[in-house]
């Protein structure tokens, strides 16, 4: 089989199943494990931004506010590429128009192959949702022995982390950036995340699935998360965070570090008690976070840790550092 993932969530998972050989073309995007990068690459992205050399976050985020308002996607598709690869398989998401390139963008080139590959469209909001698209990409690959298998292993793992928090205590207000110019706070599995975790997110609260009752304890698969959605900073300072995670979408720990020394640089981030008592933790938010792949259940293990103070459950190559006074 000759597979094309345009998303790097997606290319995790046919790396998680043992794979990686059947990827022949990937995103611009997708650069882990290492093992992908021989596939050729089929998109690039029309935004740049680098807080290292002094880019304004909030020019970015308006020229992805008009580009998404226009219908203009914010990626390209190397149509050629993609026809000169001749995939069995092409792996695209519809969840997000500013992660990765678009499911209409990439039908629209598929229709005009002259071969018809199967085309997987990945659209997971929960935790929930992306154990299952591992299961949907094993089963388009012929592989799903091996999907069920990981996904059990996966489940164990939260299991494991989830023993160590008191899922009905919530009184942990736990401040999550996904954006810091404006201030985007979490959403989707983000939010299950900070909750699993022991931590209470406020400004962006799962809800509850009707008819699930009180959702807590072993039913917390009942709760769900909504979009990151943008506060102010009153809001955000009022919302009286006890820890703060910053890990802003598409950045690594390096750019992290350059956004949190702007950040720390205002009277009114500098003055929240959590950054006064070093409670603040920065992530490479574009590998950990943002990708709904097999490696979210590194981050809860890191949530857990953070949020709840078992660090030991945290794993050794998770890339964050903790910072503040």
């Amino acid at each position: 089989m000759r597979v094309v993932s345009l998303i790097p969530s997606a290319t995790e998972i046919v790396a998680l199943l043992g794979a990686e050989d059947a990827l022949v073309g990937r995103s611009h995007e997708c650069n882990f494990p290492e093992g992908v990068g021989s596939a050729r690459v089929l998109t690039s992205a029309k935004t740049d931004y680098d807080p290292i050399r002094g880019d304004d976050p909030r020019v970015l985020s308006d020229t992805v506010s008009s580009s998404v308002g226009s219908g203009e996607s914010l990626y390209v598709l190397d149509e050629q590429g993609l026809a000169d690869l001749e995939p069995d398989l092409v792996i695209t998401q519809d969840l997000c128009k500013v992660c990765s390139i678009d499911a209409p963008s990439v039908e629209r080139a598929i229709a005009r192959l002259d071969s018809k590959p199967e085309v997987v469209v990945l659209n997971p909001e929960s935790v929930e949702d992306i154990m299952d698209d591992i299961v949907r990409v094993g089963r388009a690959m012929g592989l799903d022995a091996r999907a069920m298998e990981a996904v059990v292993g996966l489940r164990a793992r939260m299991d494991h982390a989830e023993v160590h928090v008191n899922p009905y205590d919530d009184t942990h207000v736990v401040g999550f950036m996904e954006w810091c110019d404006p201030i985007y706070v979490g959403g989707h599995w983000n939010v299950q995340l900070v909750e699993r975790a022991g931590g209470r997110h406020p400004l962006n609260p799962t809800r509850i699935v009707h008819g699930s009752g009180a959702a807590v304890g072993p039913q917390q698969a009942q709760r769900i998360g909504g979009k990151s959605i943008a506060v102010s900073r009153d809001e955000f300072v009022g919302s009286e965070p006890g820890s703060l995670v910053i890990a802003p979408c598409g950045l690594s720990l390096e750019q992290t570090r350059s956004e949190y020394a702007r950040l720390v640089a205002q009277d009114w981030f500098s003055s929240m008690r959590c950054v006064r008592e070093g409670r603040v933790a920065l992530v490479d938010g574009d590998q950990m976070f943002n990708r709904p792949g097999p490696r979210i259940v590194d981050a809860l293990e890191f949530m857990v840790g953070f949020v709840s103070g078992v660090e030991s459950l945290i794993p050794r190559d998770f890339p964050w550092e903790r910072v503040g006074s």
